[in-house]
């Protein structure tokens, strides 16, 4: 895992090492088999620890849209039966601890971990994603820290009952209802949508795939994470979209795949700078989210230099691909269709 912007680096061992920690950490706060767990937050480095260290523990991460406004995520928490919400530290015009802090005053008053909300009777702990602390808060450092007097061998006798069947993800999407609905996948559901998409571009231990759309989406956590690491691949993301940064981070990495909704593939190309970039490692990706115009398609395969670009089409629902374009299928059948149905 590389965050190019600031030279942070993990090997699948270092961060193995880390989900472990934080898997204890989160244990000796009572996280157990079946409890929900909110995970608020961009892409920060640790997103990835959270939602990892809750599946050793079989407990399952609700991802919470970085967008939502307090309604939303008040809905969220009670609808999901959040029992631990881990949060970062906001958006440019949402500051979450503030946000969280409203909504549940009860922070202020209770010890950590023994919070008792009138709203949201089964919120007991709130997490804050980094080194920072807040009144009523844990930090990331501080259940590290409660990890240290966990055995590792508990967690390995609940990681050995876990089934592939168990729901392990739950993610909200907004849909005809009106209200998001919480869509309940396992880990057999997004490890297999991940591996097929990630066959259908031929991705090997060599690929290095470029990730700019968030992680509280399906395209995130599943077309882009479950599809990298079953293939031993390496993740190189961006805290949130920035058509620079991607470049960048395309050019300083030698990154072989690029993933973007239409418009984030537009915004790279017309900016200012695009031609300062190398982009010649590109070779595959995906566009999907949004209908793609032919002419997008043809001008990102040639000036971009991704020659095996793919479309995918799904619902979250649905864990989320359902069909999918091959890397060697015709420009015209890449760019006009949503390709053909996923194994299985």
């Amino acid at each position: 895992m590389v965050y190019a912007d600031r030279d942070l680096r993990f090997t699948y061992e270092e961060f193995n090492k880390r989900v472990d920690d934080l898997a204890c950490g989160l244990y000796a706060l009572g996280v157990r088999k079946g409890d929900k767990a909110g995970i608020w937050a961009t892409n920060v480095p640790d997103w990835l620890t959270y939602m990892f260290a809750c599946a050793r523990l079989n407990a399952v991460a609700v991802t919470v849209n970085t967008s939502y406004k307090l309604h939303e995520l008040e809905y969220l928490v009670k609808q999901a039966d959040i029992s631990i919400l881990c949060l970062s530290d906001g958006i440019k015009d949402s500051n979450y601890v503030q946000m969280i802090k409203e909504l549940v005053p009860e922070l202020d008053i209770y010890e950590r971990g023994c919070l008792k909300s009138e709203k949201f009777p089964l919120l007991k702990t709130v997490v804050f994603m980094g080194p920072e602390k807040f009144r009523g808060l844990y930090s990331t450092p501080e259940i590290l820290l409660l990890g240290h007097h966990v055995d590792i061998n508990e967690i390995r006798k609940i990681e050995a009952e876990a089934n592939c069947h168990d729901v392990i993800n739950m993610q909200y999407t907004s849909g005809t209802t009106g209200f998001p609905k919480g869509v309940m996948l396992t880990s057999h559901n997004i490890i297999n949508n991940g591996f097929i998409t990630g066959e259908r571009m031929r991705y090997t231990d060599k690929d290095r795939v470029c990730i700019p759309v968030p992680l509280f989406h399906c395209f995130g956590i599943v077309l882009a994470v479950m599809a990298i690491l079953s293939h031993g691949a390496t993740h190189v993301l961006l805290e949130t979209f920035d058509p620079l940064l991607v470049l960048a981070s395309v050019q300083k990495e030698k990154c072989t795949s690029l993933y973007g909704v239409p418009t984030m593939f537009i915004a790279e190309i017309n900016h200012p700078m695009f031609d300062m970039f190398d982009k010649s490692s590109l070779r595959t990706g995906i566009m999907a989210g949004a209908g793609i115009p032919v002419e997008l398609m043809k001008t990102v395969i040639d000036k971009m230099h991704m020659p095996e670009i793919t479309s995918v089409y799904g619902l979250t629902e649905t864990s989320p691909g359902m069909t999918q374009s091959h890397w060697n299928d015709s420009v015209e059948v890449r760019a006009t269709t949503v390709g053909d149905a996923y194994d299985g």
